[in-house]
Parts: structure tokens; C-alpha cells; sequence
């Protein structure tokens, strides 16, 4: 009997950080779990780092992690964010798909701290590029694209009856977002059961750019000014004119 990809082993990543600027902010926690199976125990791991800048209160306020705890109980950013990509590459090494509620965010967030510290890309540096990315937020738009309503994590564990115990903590927020994505996969088996872990990475990254291009439509109706990213699992970092990093645009900030 042939095995769905949402009956098989996944990993799941999640971040807390100190702010929503992919750009800018840093990482201070995170957590890896991997699960073999559904009704399998899951193996949790978790990291604390000291980002090195103050937590702001907006954040403290989310996840509840102050300066002091870092101070004293995280490690150092670099030696963390390390880890961290290192445990990815194993999990892609295993050939285990990674769950990360809405990838961007929590990838490029990685990619820019492993480049801030190491001078190394997730992608590149550190073997990573071989990831297979499962984002329920994208899966969700995707099988139920015109349900109304925010699509958080909270969200969808509400929607789908996933448990979501402590939302806002790292492994709290992996373990819930393992389980969503398994359970959409298993109430959709007709649109996402049929095809491989590795292909749904790749329509996904189709799927995402179509849904965005869908909310800046939006945004644009409405007069708003803000601009959507249509790149997935990972934003392009980009140089000092705002574009891309790419060696033939000739501009010397990407030096």
C-alpha cells in the first residue's frame, strides 16, 4: 500500500524572534520536531539564543522571553543559528519533508542571521538547499482558497481541531504545526494526497506567488501601499539599491 507523505515521517521548525523584519530582527528561540509517523512519539528539540540586541516589549509581550533569560540561559546567536541549519540539512539528508508555518518568514529570518554571523546562505552554506518545505498556510489557501477569516496558526489548528497548546512558543507552535499539516493533507487527499512531498514543494512555491499576487491586488484596490513578496520558501536577500544579490546587476553594494 502506497504511503502519503502526511502518513510519513516530517520535521517541523518554528522561531521566536525579536521583531517581524526578516531583514533586521534576530532569532531567540527555536525548535526542531520530528515526527516518523502519526501516532509516533515526537523527538523535541529547542534552542535559546542571546540575539545580541535588546528584546523589544512587543515581542517579549508575544512570546514571554525577556533579556534576562537570555542573558542568562541562551547561547551565543552564531553558535545557535548554526545548529539550527545544521539540524535542516540533516532532516533533508534523511529525506524528511520540514513543516514551517508560513516558510518565509521563519527561513529568511535563519538565512539572514546564518549570513549576519557565518557569512554562509541556508541554502548554499550549509548544504540546506535540498529541503523539502510543507507550509500549511500555503496548503490551506490552496484546498479552501476563498474561506474568509485570518489563516494564523491559531487559525487553522481552530479550524482543523489541531491542539495548539502554549501558541507563541517555539516547539509548542512546530508540534501544532506538524499535526495541521498532517491533517490537511489527510482532509484533501484528492488535491495534495496524489502527489510527493517533493513535488508539493515545488507547486507550492506557484501556489504562494499566485496568492500573493492575489493580496497585492488587494492592497492595491484599497490603497495600501504595503508590497508582498511573491518568493517561497525564502525571500531573496537583496543589496543597498534593493535589489536582488545577484553578481551581473554590477552594483557594488552586493560586493
Amino acid at each position: 500500500m502506497q504511503q502519503h507523505w502526511y502518513t510519513g515521517p516530517l520535521a517541523s521548525f518554528d522561531t521566536e524572534t525579536t521583531g517581524v523584519d526578516v531583514e533586521n530582527d534576530r532569532i531567540v528561540s527555536a525548535a526542531l520536531v520530528v515526527q516518523l509517523a502519526p501516532d509516533a512519539p515526537a523527538l523535541t528539540t529547542t534552542w535559546l539564543a542571546d540575539p545580541g540586541v535588546p528584546i523589544p516589549d512587543g515581542a517579549r509581550a508575544v512570546h514571554g522571553i525577556t533579556d534576562e533569560r537570555v542573558r542568562a540561559h541562551g547561547r551565543p546567536a552564531g553558535t545557535v543559528v548554526a545548529e539550527v541549519a545544521h539540524a535542516l540539512a540533516a532532516e533533508a539528508l534523511a529525506g524528511h519533508p520540514v513543516v514551517v508555518m508560513n516558510a518565509p518568514y521563519d527561513l529568511t529570518l535563519l538565512d539572514r542571521e546564518l549570513r549576519r554571523h557565518h557569512g554562509l546562505t541556508l541554502a548554499g552554506g550549509l548544504a540546506a538547499s535540498g529541503l523539502v518545505v510543507l507550509d500549511p498556510r500555503v496548503l490551506d489557501k490552496h484546498v479552501d482558497r476563498y474561506r474568509k477569516g485570518r489563516r494564523t496558526l491559531t487559525d487553522l489548528c481552530a479550524h482543523y481541531g489541531v491542539e495548539l497548546a502554549g501558541a507563541h512558543e517555539a516547539a509548542a507552535d512546530a508540534t501544532a504545526a506538524l499535526a495541521l499539516t498532517r491533517r490537511i493533507g489527510a482532509r484533501y487527499p484528492a488535491a495534495l494526497g496524489g502527489l510527493t512531498a517533493a513535488e508539493l514543494h515545488l507547486r507550492q512555491a506557484v501556489w504562494h506567488a499566485a496568492q500573493a499576487r492575489g493580496l497585492q491586488s488587494w492592497f492595491d484596490r484599497s490603497g495600501t501601499r504595503e508590497r508582498v513578496d511573491l518568493s517561497w520558501p525564502l525571500r531573496p536577500a537583496r543589496c543597498g539599491c534593493g535589489r536582488r544579490l545577484e553578481p551581473e546587476h554590477g552594483c557594488e553594494a552586493a560586493a
